[in-house]
């Protein structure tokens, strides 16, 4: 009795508890509302499929950690995983974790890969393989108060320009309202950054030459814009602050603008955690002087262990939950936000979601697929970058910090070529 008991609780930590001679799938997840929707829907795919599921859920690195020490052992049981496209993607393509699932979508009738965004698409996407399907998805979007555009009888800022102009006019840092905030820390802020460098007409690198393009003068242009924002415009203590701190200023009311990611707006609606619930606003990123071109990336996406002994089974279970009627339970029914076109287009689909933010999202579905460097040692990259960013939110020669930048930045280009 003691080594049965025995034996059962290593299935147990394992997840390859055997029901009526079917191995359970073992999910492994985040924490994070659209697991917690994926949960709410297992009861309905064991019940139609039969097949019994074991779902883990961690934080992020928790989850990161997890998963990199149990594929790099090789003996790992998971089947399907939660994974960060923009994050560790790369490293865990180069390994040959991942199970290409175009076939599978392409086999599958009424799936419809296309129906995904193209945005979406192409972020998990690489090297033609179609590494996960896409859950979460965030764009770079402009959040504005009401209010005080109507006391300055002010219209939303269609550009940068304009932002810039309308920052500067409601300013008023003695009363401690401020025209402008955003990400200022050095690594976070280059995801925020992007937009603004993408509506320049500028990225990061040439994909094809593969040569760094941080010291251009449509990158350079955007630092300054950046920068001037937040120096001139934005409260004290920019440097530190990311996306908590960032939104905590113009929940409470001290920032008359803000560029974030769009799935942060629920943060601002609800009363108990913003003063300014009900004066807020949320438009499509303003253009640049090569257009709007905001991000719009896969935050979450899930794929299959090219090393599980249950992909099909595996399979099923993703489409289970990302078909058209799974997403459409994710988004309309939990507010997370998703990818699907249709499902956005469906009264169905956009039903938890205030007006002028589906509609903000709808008109950024053609954004820029990734929202920092496209590369493996992405955080390295970021330091390097953000660094001449957070030199002109100081005043500082940001120019001459870019050129240094550049260099650097091209020494991983060709370190991964």
């Amino acid at each position: 009795m003691k080594r049965v008991l025995a034996l059962l609780a290593v299935a147990l930590l394992s997840g390859s508890i055997v029901f009526a001679g079917q191995k359970t799938l073992r999910i492994v997840g985040v924490n994070h509302v659209v697991t917690d929707a994926i949960e709410l829907k297992i009861p309905e795919f064991e019940k139609a499929t039969g097949i019994k599921v074991a779902l883990e859920k961690y934080g992020e690195d928790q989850l990161n950690q997890k998963l990199t020490t149990e594929f790099t052992a090789g003996s790992s049981d998971i089947d399907a995983f939660m994974t960060r496209p923009l994050q560790e993607a790369r490293v865990m393509a180069r390994n040959k974790w991942y199970v290409d699932l175009k076939p599978l979508a392409a086999g599958t009738p009424g799936y419809d890969l296309d129906d995904f965004s193209a945005s979406s698409r192409n972020c998990v996407t690489i090297d033609g393989v179609v590494t996960a399907i896409p859950l979460v998805t965030e764009a770079e979007v402009l959040f504005y108060r009401k209010d005080v555009l109507a006391k300055h009888n002010l219209q939303v800022p269609a550009t940068l320009d304009e932002l810039k102009k309308a920052a500067q006019l409601v300013t008023d840092k003695k009363n401690e309202l401020y025209g402008f905030v955003a990400r200022g820390q050095r690594s976070p802020l280059i995801t925020q950054f992007s937009s603004f460098l993408y509506s320049h007409g500028g990225d990061w690198y040439d994909q094809k030459t593969r040569k760094a393009t941080v010291n251009t003068p449509e990158a350079l242009a955007a630092m300054d814009l950046y920068g001037t924002l937040l120096r001139e415009y934005g409260p004290g203590g920019v440097l530190n602050m990311s996306w908590p701190q960032a939104v905590a200023v113009f929940a409470q009311g001290k920032a008359v603008f803000y560029t974030d990611a769009s799935s942060i707006f629920p943060n601002i609606l609800d009363p108990a955690k913003s003063t300014v619930a009900d004066q807020t606003g949320v438009a499509v990123f303003p253009k640049g002087p090569k257009g709007s071109r905001m991000y719009n990336v896969t935050a979450w996406a899930i794929g299959i262990y090219s090393g599980s002994s249950q992909k099909e089974e595996a399979w099923k279970f993703i489409e289970f939950m990302t078909n058209k009627p799974g997403i459409t339970f994710i988004q309309g029914e939990r507010g997370v936000q998703c990818a699907r076109n249709s499902v956005w287009a469906s009264p169905e689909g956009v039903k938890s979601f205030h007006a002028d933010w589906a509609k903000a999202v709808a008109d950024s579905a053609d954004g820029v697929a990734h929202d920092r460097p496209l590369v493996v040692a992405v955080g390295e990259a970021r330091d390097i970058i953000g660094e001449a960013v957070t030199a002109s939110i100081e005043g500082k020669d940001f120019k001459t910090l870019a050129t240094s930048a550049n260099a650097r930045f091209q020494a991983i280009l060709d370190r991964e070529k």
